[in-house]
C-alpha cells in the first residue's frame, strides 16, 4: 500500500510538472483543453532541447525538428504529431489562431517522427511581430491510419482540439512549448 501511494504521488508530481508550464502559458485554454501525459517526447532543433517556454531563434527552427517518442511499452503504438502558432498573426491580435505548421501521423513508438507519414509539409517559425509561442502536441492513433484523414485546405484557423475530434484521436498523451520572435535584420557594413 506505502508503495503504491508512492508511486500515484510520483506520478502526479510527474503530471503537474509537465502540465504547469502549458497553463501558464495558456496552451491549455488556447489550444488544448487540460488532459493528462502519459507519454513523454523530446523535440529539439540541432542540439537545443525543447522545454515548455524556453528561446527559439527562428533560424535554428527552419528544418523539421527531430522529435522521439517514447510511452507506455507495446509493439504497435503509433503517434500523431500537430505543430502549430496560436499567436497569428500576432499574440495581441491572433486572428488567424491556430497557424498550423506541421502534421506527421503513424510514427513508431520509440523512433523518430521522420519514419511517419508526413501529412502537412513542415513550415518553420515566422513570427511577424511579437512573441509567439509554437506548440506540439502528441496524440497515440488507435493504430495505423485506415481511412483517410480530413486535412484543413488552408494552414490558417486551424483547431487542434477539431482536427483530434473529426480524426478519432482523442486527448493529447503529451505537449511541450517553445516561444520565438523576429530576428533582428543583419546589418551591413
Amino acid at each position: 500500500m506505502l508503495y503504491q501511494n508512492t508511486l500515484r504521488n510520483k506520478s502526479m508530481t510527474t503530471m503537474v510538472r509537465s502540465i504547469d508550464p502549458l497553463v501558464v502559458g495558456r496552451v491549455i485554454g488556447d489550444v488544448l483543453d487540460m488532459f493528462v501525459p502519459v507519454a513523454d517526447f523530446r523535440v529539439q532543433y540541432g542540439t537545443k532541447h525543447i522545454f515548455n517556454g524556453c528561446e527559439i531563434k527562428p533560424s535554428l527552427a527552419i528544418e523539421r525538428p527531430i522529435v522521439q517518442i517514447s510511452g507506455i511499452p507495446s509493439t504497435d503504438n503509433h503517434y500523431s504529431l500537430i505543430m502549430v502558432d496560436p499567436d497569428a498573426p500576432s499574440p495581441s491580435e491572433p486572428k488567424m489562431r491556430e497557424w498550423l505548421h506541421w502534421v506527421v501521423a503513424d510514427i513508431p513508438q520509440g523512433l523518430d517522427a521522420s519514419k511517419g507519414r508526413e501529412l502537412v509539409e513542415y513550415m518553420g517559425p515566422k513570427p511577424p511581430t511579437g512573441i509567439h509561442r509554437y506548440v506540439f502536441v502528441l496524440f497515440r492513433q488507435k493504430g495505423p491510419i485506415a481511412k483517410p484523414w480530413q486535412l484543413p485546405h488552408a494552414r490558417n484557423n486551424f483547431s487542434t482540439r477539431n482536427f483530434a475530434i473529426q480524426n478519432g484521436l482523442g486527448l493529447p498523451v503529451a505537449a511541450v512549448y517553445f516561444n520565438s520572435q523576429k530576428e533582428a535584420a543583419k546589418k551591413k557594413h
